[in-house]
């Protein structure tokens, strides 16, 4: 890789593939869904899988919502083409709401603690190291974290189809996966010099927020079979379409390469990888 273009945000990183400037990119599970209903064709190439939440629903100060029953009729906080969004919908989804049964407001995801703030929303989705922050300013308001089951399950690889259909580019990109993940490894065994090098020196925040962010992560876990990532992409797919968002469902399938499946998983120690059959 011969530059590494800062774009991080999925719409971001599909403008970014559209104008040839980034030609493989990590991101959430989302993104690729937002490509493929504006016609970018893209692939996924490596999987990292999580299992447990990273997003709790934050409440504006002096809300009465205690518990996620209490969403209903709500103003929720709203970002649909990243992964706070997908947390969202999943969430109304496990509760059996539908989009008239509360008041998404959309908002790109940096906004949604100015307008927890001003009382703009009821709730929004917020991680750390914003959450811990946010509570420890506004919590003796009455603002408070609502648990959600709803799991922003992939971090992915992907790479516009242009790039994989090129011999040397696809093999360079499949060179670059065990190094992306035997990099979430490092950070997982070296949490002290990842928060120093990155988080610190890199990105500018305190060793505490970087800290905040590293414990709320899970252990990075790459399966050797991608069956369960195409199960969940395939329900946010189902959840976006059903909401009115990203156009029509269509196959998960199509925005996997599964050339690449297994890649991740084999670069990495066993206690990294899950085995499924």
């Amino acid at each position: 890789m011969s530059e590494w273009p800062t774009v991080a945000a999925g719409p971001d990183v599909i403008q970014a593939f559209r104008a040839n400037a980034v030609d493989v990119a990590t991101n959430a599970g989302i993104p690729p869904i937002q490509a493929h209903a504006t016609g970018l064709d893209a692939k996924i190439v490596a999987v990292q899988l999580k299992t447990t939440p990273t997003y709790k629903l934050a409440t504006a100060p002096g809300s009465a919502i205690t518990e996620l029953s209490d969403l209903r009729g709500k103003k929720i906080a709203f970002a649909a083409g990243q992964a706070q969004g997908v947390v969202v919908l999943r969430t109304l989804q496990e509760l059996g709401l539908e989009k008239k049964d509360v008041q998404l407001i959309e908002l790109n995801s940096p906004q949604f603690l100015t307008a927890l703030q001003s009382r703009q929303v009821d709730v929004a989705p917020l991680g750390e190291p914003t959450l811990t922050k946010y509570l420890n300013q506004y919590g003796k308001d009455g603002a408070r974290a609502v648990v959600t089951p709803a799991v922003d399950a992939l971090t992915i690889l992907w790479a516009p189809a242009r790039v994989l259909a090129d011999p040397a580019k696809a093999a360079a990109v499949k060179a670059f996966i065990p190094y992306w993940a035997r990099a979430q490894v490092w950070a997982w065994e070296n949490k002290d010099k990842w928060i120093d090098a990155y988080y610190v020196k890199d990105q500018q925040v305190s060793a505490a927020d970087g800290r905040r962010i590293v414990e709320s992560s899970p252990k990075p876990s790459f399966p050797t079979s991608w069956d369960a990532a195409i199960k969940w992409e395939q329900e946010t797919i189902d959840v976006v379409s059903k909401w009115g968002y990203f156009g029509k469902s269509f196959n998960a399938t199509d925005v996997f390469d599964r050339r690449f499946e297994g890649v991740a998983a084999a670069a990495v120690p066993a206690d990294y990888r899950i085995a499924q059959s």
